[in-house]
């Protein structure tokens, strides 16, 4: 699990699409914080189907971070 404190730009040489899986969102507030978490779900054929495979939060600045990166990337208001 890891709460992302800031979004940095890579670049990479080659891109391959993944699998489509299943994510669950939640929102806390802890100590006055708000918190946003993603769960993603592995693959049905994993091994343990079900198992959550990676859990990120954000907190309000990264969230904002974020949404500015999507919003410039998909020409979205």
């Amino acid at each position: 699990m890891a709460r992302i404190s800031k979004f940095v730009r890579g670049e990479m040489e080659r891109i391959s699409l993944h699998d489509p899986i299943e994510a669950i969102y939640y929102l806390h507030e802890k100590d006055g914080r708000k918190l946003f978490q993603l769960n993603t779900m592995g693959r049905d054929s994993r091994e343990i189907p079900g198992k959550v495979s990676q859990s990120i939060q954000l907190d309000q600045e990264s969230a904002e971070q974020l949404v500015l990166i999507l919003q410039r990337h998909f020409n979205m208001k």
